[in-house]
């Protein structure tokens, strides 16, 4: 907060009238009479204390032509009302400050603001190191762990309602451990059958490409991309020799006798009749509708 002056004299003049010339307000002529000028028009001292006088924000009551006035920023005062508002010390010749929209003398200002630690409670005095965090202000050895009162000083740390933990205390009381490394995640985990992972363990067993944000397969415990899914791991289809990923279209799988068929795949070997779901004949190794084989 800088100290201030209240601004120069008001926007209005008074004089006693030596021409003819009437009140703006009630007509009535100002020759001779004590008159005040503003915003360009003429007045009497009634009119103009009913009508133009500003109301000072201390008392409420208007500021009439024949009392002293002290603006500052907008607002009006008499100057009798210029006054800090702790020790009501009169203002009106001396520098101020501006705090809340209240006026404060110097005196009172320094009493007022001198910070005090939230950890000793005692004085934070200018030039002292320490740590400010939300309006709240610590000396910085007083600034601790609230877990092992080590001294967090200028340190990082991790606020928790009204409690502030280091790094290791935090990892330790709070952070998720990773189910691969076990180590703590503090930041860009992953979440998968509620088991929480780092993103860089979480990868494909056998090319160890992340799988975050990625489609794979859960094999025994063991994630695989499609890739690697597709090439060493999945069955191959009876019909087309193909992968069977269950991945897209073919994602239904017919399984018979040890060997596996895409649902599309799984037809009649004579007519060629698609048998998913249906009754089928197996013969020597290939599949037959219940009519084609009849036939054989």
């Amino acid at each position: 907060m800088a100290s201030h002056r209240h601004s120069g004299p008001t926007n209005y003049k008074v004089g006693t009238m030596a021409e003819k010339t009437d009140c703006h307000y009630c007509r009535e002529s100002l020759q001779g009479k004590k008159y005040v000028q503003k915003d360009g028009h003429y007045c009497c001292v009634k009119c103009f204390d009913k009508f133009c006088a500003n109301t000072c924000v201390e008392c409420r009551k208007p500021i009439s032509a024949d009392s002293k006035e002290l603006h500052y920023k907008n607002r009006y005062w008499h100057d009798t009302c210029f006054r800090c508002y702790k020790c009501l010390h009169p203002l009106a010749n001396e520098t101020f400050l501006a705090k809340d929209n209240k006026i404060i003398c110097n005196k009172c200002t320094t009493h007022e603001d001198v910070p005090k630690c939230k950890g000793c409670f005692k004085t934070i005095v200018a030039g002292d190191q320490n740590v400010e965090y939300k309006g709240t202000v610590w000396h910085k050895d007083c600034f601790t762990c609230s877990h092992c009162k080590q001294v967090i000083g200028t340190g990082s740390f991790f606020p928790k309602g009204e409690d502030f933990y280091c790094v290791t205390c935090h990892e330790s009381k709070f952070a998720k451990h990773c189910v691969k490394c076990n180590k703590a995640i503090t930041s860009g985990g992953i979440t998968y059958q509620d088991q929480p992972w780092h993103a860089d363990c979480f990868v494909c067993v056998t090319c160890s490409k992340k799988l975050a944000g990625q489609r794979f397969t859960a094999v025994e415990d063991q994630y695989y991309c499609v890739d690697c899914y597709k090439n060493f791991v999945a069955k191959k289809c009876a019909g087309c020799k193909n992968p069977i990923t269950g991945f897209g279209k073919g994602s239904s799988v017919v399984a018979y006798e040890g060997q596996s068929w895409h649902d599309y795949c799984f037809h009649c070997k004579k007519c060629s009749v698609n048998l998913a779901n249906k009754r089928f004949v197996f013969h020597e190794e290939q599949v037959y509708c219940p009519d084609c084989a009849k036939k054989l």
